[in-house]
């Protein structure tokens, strides 16, 4: 019997000590929550500007109305007040006010000043406001798949403002009041204030200028081809900033479809990072790229800049038929060098150089210019593109993957891609943001270019890059021919599948453009889905790079070469 009741005592010592020593401290705040009335003080919520300062997004302020209904003494009056006040619904507030003891209710958020001063002339009792911020987008459509949007309540919803949200939100603070047990205030309580903490700022890599140079031509590419979708991204292949990205079908942040859910999801929707497509002869630059620096390496596989394509406008693979576009009548076309070929986008010489690197050699360079996998862009969603296992590729797959088909990319993708076969061979992780910083000037993070790996050597990309820029002064990229500027790219015309067949009629018209090609510090990809009335990537897509490339120029007073 004693050692029942010691052990009996050690437990309720135990309880006791746990109640008053470690447990203490929740007990002390929830009899403190029983008195107390919290007042939300809301943080502001960070800016985001472009690299020059520009503000893309900010805050107006608003407020939060609040009531608790045991402290309404007119419970019909207030609600009619509330209602002419704020324009909400009075009986429905009238029944919450009613129904819901000791609680407070949120009746209304993002109220304007106007609204608040009404509520002050009647002075109605138990009805108070905090100060909130409403969420607020100087550029309008600018940006709008980029930047996203918030939710009613200031918290990220979409793109940068989700990614970043944790930076942007800040921490709430409070204004504490004392209540008696019912919520009332009591006379002559004194206020406990416990300031917000604003969000962090961010400075994207986005120029505005350029965006807006961007959206505008995109802008007359969907007006003259009344496409599905369009989409344009400007990178700078030294470092992998994104200077723009501009995206169709837009929609006004400040506007916001939010009772339209699929509508919303459509027009937010940052097609070039998050959705993928067959690149068709864009790709070509990968391909070439491979090519060139195997023969470099002095791999016999491999063919030179001097080799010569055999003249046959086909190729017989595993069954299937690889043709070039053009018939070769009259010895048109035929005889082609790796130059050539990039020129007239023959796709038998490129189904040969797949093949004869073979799989093992080839699935190496797409790992390198980061195929399959995702790219690291501080963006949420990123695709991941299609690429077929390498224990699964046939003779006739590889063939196809060397001008562009049985492969998916996102735009993102194809773009560093690009960048990295053109800049000398340097892969990086490209990014949106440039710095995160406070409003006094303190910068908590600054984000430098990040080198995931090497792609090919300086040489290759040097003779690529020279061939590329023979494509647009000669070849299939003559609309993006500037006068007085070494412009290179490469097109890309690549038929849909729907349900596994060719949709007819629908494609997706392409063009990746950089300058100047001997040193690039621009590179542009355009993207048209399903464009009507022409789908070539060199009538449709190249003259809206060299509206941007043009645009650029003047932005930036490039002058010309000399003797151009």
């Amino acid at each position: 019997m004693f050692a029942a009741i010691a052990f009996l005592f050690c437990i309720l010592t135990a309880r006791f000590f746990y109640v008053q020593v470690a447990w203490s401290g929740e007990l002390g705040y929830r009899a403190l929550d029983q008195w107390m009335r919290e007042i939300p003080v809301v943080a502001e919520r960070g800016l985001i500007t472009d690299r020059n300062g520009v503000v893309l997004a900010e805050n107006s302020t608003s407020y939060t109305v609040f009531a608790r209904s045991n402290a309404v003494s007119d419970k019909a009056g207030t609600s009619r007040l509330l209602a002419d006040a704020l324009g909400v619904d009075g009986d429905a507030l009238l029944e919450k006010l009613q129904s819901v003891r000791a609680s407070e209710i949120t009746v209304a958020r993002h109220a304007d000043k106007s609204a608040i001063e009404k509520l002050e002339a009647a002075s109605p009792d138990g009805v108070y406001y905090s100060r909130d911020n409403t969420r607020v987008y100087p550029k309008g459509d600018s940006l709008c798949q980029v930047l996203g949007f918030t939710s009613t309540d200031n918290s990220g919803t979409t793109g940068l403002e989700k990614y970043y949200d944790k930076y942007l939100a800040g921490e709430n603070g409070e204004l504490l009041y004392e209540t008696d047990l019912v919520g009332i205030d009591l006379e002559g309580a004194v206020a406990a204030y416990l300031p917000a903490e604003d969000g962090m700022n961010l400075q994207l890599t986005v120029d505005y200028g350029i965006q807006a140079i961007a959206e505008s031509a995109l802008k007359r590419v969907v007006e003259t081809y009344s496409p599905a979708s369009a989409e344009c991204i400007v990178l700078d292949p030294d470092t992998f900033e994104i200077l723009a990205l501009a995206g169709y079908p837009a929609y006004d942040l400040n506007d916001v479809p939010r009772n339209d859910t699929e509508l919303l999801d459509s027009l937010s929707r940052n097609r070039i990072v998050c959705d993928i497509y067959e690149p068709g002869s864009t790709f070509k630059i990968v391909t070439s790229a491979a090519d060139i620096e195997e023969w470099l390496r002095g791999n016999k596989n491999a063919f030179s800049a001097n080799y010569v394509f055999p003249s046959s406008r086909t190729r017989s693979v595993d069954g299937t038929t690889v043709k070039c576009w053009s018939t070769h009548a009259n010895g048109k076309h035929c005889n082609q060098t790796l130059a050539d070929a990039l020129n007239y986008s023959c796709n038998p010489c490129f189904t040969d150089i797949a093949l004869s690197l073979g799989t093992e050699t080839f699935y190496d360079y797409l790992s390198a210019f980061g195929f399959g996998k995702a790219t690291g862009v501080d963006y949420g969603g990123e695709a991941l593109g299609m690429l077929l296992p390498e224990s699964a590729v046939r003779d006739c797959d590889l063939a196809r993957i060397g001008f562009g088909q049985t492969i998916a990319v996102s735009g993102l993708q194809l773009a560093c891609a690009a960048a990295a076969a053109v800049n000398g061979g340097y892969y990086y992780t490209p990014h949106l943001v440039k710095s995160i910083y406070a409003s006094d000037g303190y910068v908590l993070e600054e984000v430098k270019p990040a080198l995931k790996n090497r792609t090919i050597s300086e040489e290759a990309s040097s003779i690529l890059a020279g061939m590329l820029e023979g494509v647009v002064r000669d070849g299939s990229g003559k609309r993006a021919y500037i006068e007085g500027y070494r412009v290179g790219g490469k097109t890309g015309t690549a038929q849909k599948y729907e349900n596994g067949h060719i949709a007819a009629g629908k494609y997706v018209s392409s063009f990746v453009g950089f300058f100047p090609a001997d040193d690039p510090e621009y590179l542009a990809l355009v993207i048209v889905d399903e464009p009507q009335g022409a789908y070539y990537g060199s009538v449709v897509a190249a003259p809206c790079a060299k509206e941007i490339f043009e645009g650029i120029i003047a932005l930036k007073n490039i002058q010309p070469l000399e003797g151009e």
